[in-house]
This record gives C-alpha cells, structure tokens and sequence, in this order.
C-alpha cells in the first residue's frame, strides 16, 4: 500500500493541543466529563478536519484524557484522516446504512462507541442550540446513553475561538486582500445593464482565482454574496437573480474574503446615478458613528461600549437602527462566518480583549433602500486594527 499523505496542517500540532488544553480546562469548570461538538467550525479548529460533509451527522468528542476523537461518516474518515492532527484510531467512521435512514440513526452508532470507550457515563456537553444537531440526534444520545446526563454546552468551544493567534490574523489578512480584490472587481465591472448574476460570477472569481502577486488563491465563503438593490436593499439577506442592473437604485455588496476557512467580511454601496439626499445624509450619520464606534473599540472597553459609541451617532441625526452593530469572525463553514458569541451591541457587556476580531456591521435596511459600509477589526489596546483599506464611502457611478 503507498504511504498516505496527509494534507499539510494548517496549525502546529502544539497550537491544536493548547486549543484542546483549554477546552479542557472549560469543561472542567462546567463540570463536563465529555464534551460532544458538531459545528464544523469547531471541529475544524480543534482538530483540522476540513470537509463538505456537514450534510450528515458528524462529530469530534473530547474526553477526559488523550487526543480528540473524530466521529463521522465511513467514506468521509478519509477526508479526516488527510486532514485531521490525531493519529488514525482518533477517526471513527460509522456504516453507510446509517446516512438519512428512517430505521437507525448515527447518533446510535456514536452511543455504542462512546460505551466501548468508557466515556458513556456523568456529564456530557452537547451543543443543543446550533445548525447541525437535530432534535432526532439528541434523542437517540439520551436514549442510547442511559447512564448519562446530556447538558447544553452550545458556545463552550466558540468562546475559546474569540482571542485569535498570530497564525490565525495571519490567516484573516489574505482573506482580507481577498475581499479587497472582489470589492475592486465589483467597482471596476458594475454598470447598469449588466446582469446581477453575471457580477456575481465576477466576484466569485476575484474571490478564489489564485493571485500571483498575493501568493494565494481563496476558499468558499460560508455565506453567498448579498446584493439587493434599490427597495430590495431594504431586506439585509437578499442574493441575487438574472435581471441587469437598474439606472438610479444604490445596491450594497456584502460579501467576504476566505482564506483557509478563515473569514474577513466588508461591506460598501454603490449607487447607479444620482444618491438621494436621504441616503446621502444617513451616509454622513454612519461615517460619523463608525469613527465613535472604532474609537471605542478597545481592549478593557466592552461590547456594548463599541455600539452605544455608535448609536449615540445615529440618535442625533435621527436614525433608528434596532439590530446590533457587530459580531465575531473567524473560522466558519455554512451558513455563517459569525462565531455566535457576543455582539456589539447594547446591553453585552464583554470585555474586548487584544486579538479578538469583528465584523463591525454599520449597515442600514429602511422601507425602500439600504446602506452599508462596513469593518472588520482586530481589537489591540489602543485603537483596532482595520483587515482592510478600501475607502470608507459609497462609490457613485452614472
């Protein structure tokens, strides 16, 4: 048999084991003797398993002692054993009769595991509130695992993502000249007429076409390009369609770089024709909030210091924004490159801390346009960082 050869790590060894040590050491603290994560991005960063395959029931189990355990589909524990940093009796693959079966389930297959291991007993942290643990899973754990109690432990994993290492920002600032190069791509190609969705495919190729001069090409995104226009730009998660683009409608471009599944997301607007006075204005309220906001955004500052900055802005100019204004980014598979943690906004006291990172999400959806110019930072003791350079306005093409 050739020698298999494993996908190259995209972290040390030692980096996942500090990743693991002090996941570790939060289960601890929740009184967890195994933990059972099934967000991709979690299993991503505590092993390196890197795989479409979140479609059926997979997970990494972290017990009381030795490295994490991968638990997925049989054809795809090759994928984890190319990707992964354990050794190959960390990868369990469950049979092929088990995938979208109405008869027996994978969760059943994983209870059986679990008891041959001796991890089938005390507290077991499962993330119940997330897009890949189904209520049916959950079920066959608990009936599978009698001599178990199943606890919540949804974000116990993605708090330990927050403060990012030098490898990681190393990471997010290619996927930032990434989306720099989708952004000028849309600037230099937009005009009225043009299909929507023959400028989608332009800024799918800025995206992952390799660059010479950066050394990198790109990976997908977890989310698809969002561009509505005109009084669809009302609506914030509208795609796009076949239709050209219309004279006189302002659209925003919310899309991101991504580089090694790691995300860097920024938002502009660009208007076709003249910008009506309201949008004009509310862009000047914005450009002014976003100066507050990032003058805020800190370490030892808190959350909600970072939106109150920000809304105190809009307050005066008259402006109701009722969503936050910000959220953590990182490591992300589908649907979403949020970490799903804390948010900036009003009322989340978190404490900034040097290395985290966030989108800062400024963006305005009224009853018949929209607006967004956005952010990602990298919050440092003094003022943040900015992933990106592209300036901070709505482009105006006639």
């Amino acid at each position: 048999m050739p020698e298999l050869q494993r996908t190259p790590e995209r972290f040390a060894t030692e980096e996942y084991q500090a990743r693991l040590s002090g996941t570790r050491a939060r289960m601890a603290r929740q009184g967890l003797d195994v933990l059972i994560v099934s967000d991709p991005s979690n299993m991503a960063w505590l092993t390196g398993y890197d795989g479409w395959s979140f479609y059926v029931h997979q997970c990494v189990i972290v017990g009381p002692s030795g490295p994490p355990v991968w638990f997925g589909r049989g054809q795809d524990a090759q994928g984890a054993l190319r990707t992964v940093w354990m050794p190959e009796d960390a990868i369990i693959g469950y049979p092929d009769h088990y995938v979208q079966s109405e008869v027996r389930h994978p969760m059943e297959y994983l209870a059986a595991r679990l008891t041959d291991m001796g991890w089938n007993r005390g507290t077991i942290g499962v993330e119940m509130d997330n897009y890949w643990y189904s209520a049916k899973a959950h079920g066959c754990l608990v009936a599978g695992l009698p001599d178990a109690r199943l606890t919540d432990a949804v974000s116990l994993v993605n708090w330990q993502r927050a403060v990012k290492t030098e490898k990681e920002l190393e990471y997010m600032r290619k996927a930032a000249r990434i989306v720099e190069r989708m952004h000028r791509r849309i600037a230099d190609k937009v005009e009225v007429g043009m299909r929507k969705c023959d400028l989608v495919a332009e800024i799918y190729d800025a995206g992952l076409r390799y660059d010479e001069w950066s050394g990198h090409g790109g990976d997908y995104p977890a989310i698809v390009p969002l561009l509505p226009s005109g009084p669809d730009a009302g609506a914030p998660h509208l795609t796009w369609d076949d239709q050209p683009m219309k004279p006189e409608e302002g659209t925003f471009f919310e899309i991101a770089g991504c580089y090694q599944r790691y995300h860097v997301p920024l938002s502009r607007t660009i208007f076709l024709g003249t910008p009506p006075d309201a949008m004009l204005e509310a862009e000047k309220a914005v450009l002014e909030g976003m100066e507050e906001g990032l003058e805020a955004a800190r370490a030892g500052n808190t959350c909600e210091d970072v939106a109150n900055a920000f809304f105190r802005v809009l307050d005066r100019h008259g402006i109701v924004k009722d969503n936050r204004t910000g959220y953590p980014i990182g490591l992300s598979y589908p649907p979403d490159w949020g970490e799903r943690t804390m948010s900036l906004r009003r009322g989340d006291k978190t404490v900034l801390q040097p290395g985290m990172t966030f989108h800062f999400m400024t963006g305005l959806w009224m009853d018949d346009w929209g607006y967004e110019t956005t952010e990602s930072i990298i919050i440092t003791d003094g003022a943040p960082d900015l992933f990106c350079t592209l300036p901070r306005r709505m482009l105006v093409k006639s």
